[in-house]
């Protein structure tokens, strides 16, 4: 779970983009913010702080906290993309738009940001805000992308107004949209037959679900577990959407622990596999003595732990640079097709080697 920090900056950045909080005004005192978050005053100054790096907030002396919008917002809005994220400023989401801004400078163009927290309706309002400004292009990281999507018109109308969009991490089935993914069906192939490999024959996979990533990296456990000629148990497939994910670590934990028979567990990212190894120490279960674990994504998670993670690799800086520059390339009526980086896994000692059965 985020700190409280974390998430009080996240509710007023999403209000800022969305402009339930418009530019110059003033925001809620930190007593109000207090109360509205039920947390400290500190808490309340973390999370401003934060929000002031960003350039989302300026202080000014004796009046309050206004609205601000960071430089590469209030520019001209001459050669602009509009970006939507799942996600601003945590995992991995800052290094790809580090890649995409990068890019973006180098050729001229300015970076318009929006972020839906994977919900729906934000989505709706950051798409409504890019086309409200006339960007010249949208680089999108699908919400839910696994389930059926409420703002699919918004991307027809794009379609329609000659607006090109690039999809990231994900794409919509139901469009047919240039995209630029890991391949997350050998993701989830690569991380199971590296725990077959090791001699674990009990796997759990715990993959979210109403993302895609999520629906491939299943498939590729699957097949590595039918090619290894393994017993595939339903009830170690589990699986969370992005609202019950802290509810279901702790039903992993709980379940790891009830059933020691299971040796080795795949997640869905570094980030679960981060929190299902907290849970697990609470538990008295030792990685890698106990069980295995391996993430996805090779974030910074996986390296600060006190057991480094195995995991795959994900492009990150690359992904938003090939993703801006596939972008342009569109608006200049040039070529461009979807692309799928090959993940690599990452021997690091969150899985040990069994003896043979």
């Amino acid at each position: 779970m985020k700190p409280k920090y974390e998430r009080v900056a996240d509710d007023l950045r999403n209000k800022i983009i969305s402009k339930k909080y418009y530019v110059d005004q003033l925001i809620p005192s930190e007593t109000n913010l207090q109360k509205k978050f039920s947390v400290s005053r500190h808490t309340v100054r973390q999370a401003i702080g934060v929000l002031v790096n960003e350039g989302y907030l300026r202080k000014e002396q004796g009046s309050g906290t206004y609205v601000s919008l960071p430089e590469y917002q209030s520019h001209s809005l001459n050669k602009t993309i509009g970006v939507i994220v799942t996600y601003l400023s945590d995992y991995i989401f800052p290094s790809i738009i580090r890649g995409i801004e990068q890019e973006l400078k180098s050729q001229g163009y300015s970076l318009l940001l929006g972020s839906t927290n994977n919900d729906h309706q934000q989505e709706k309002l950051c798409l409504e805000r890019m086309m409200a400004l006339k960007v010249d292009g949208v680089i999108v990281e699908p919400t839910k992308s696994n389930q059926y999507n409420p703002n699919l018109a918004y991307y027809v109308e794009l379609h329609e107004k000659k607006i090109p969009v690039l999809m990231i991490n994900a794409f919509y089935e139901e469009l047919e949209v240039d995209h630029i993914c890991v391949n997350d069906w050998k993701s989830g192939y690569l991380a199971t037959k590296y725990l077959i490999d090791n001699n674990h024959e009990q796997i759990l996979s715990f993959y979210k679900t109403d993302d895609l990533q999520g629906k491939y990296r299943i498939k590729g456990f699957i097949r590595a577990i039918s090619e290894a000629k393994l017993k595939l148990n339903p009830s170690n497939i589990v699986t969370y959407t992005t609202e019950t994910k802290t509810k279901e670590i702790e039903n992993v934990a709980q379940y790891l622990k009830n059933n020691p028979k299971i040796t080795g567990v795949v997640c869905y990212n570094d980030e679960v596999a981060s929190l299902l190894m907290d849970k697990l120490q609470e538990k008295q279960i030792v990685v890698p003595q106990d069980v295995s674990i391996i993430g996805n994504d090779d974030s910074n998670l996986s390296r600060t732990g006190k057991i480094q993670l195995t995991t795959l690799t994900h492009p990150k800086e690359n992904m938003g640079t090939m993703a801006a520059a596939s972008l342009i390339d569109s608006i200049n009526e040039k070529k461009v097709q979807s692309y799928f980086f090959d993940p690599i896994l990452i021997e690091r000692e969150s899985v040990r080697k069994l003896s043979k059965s």
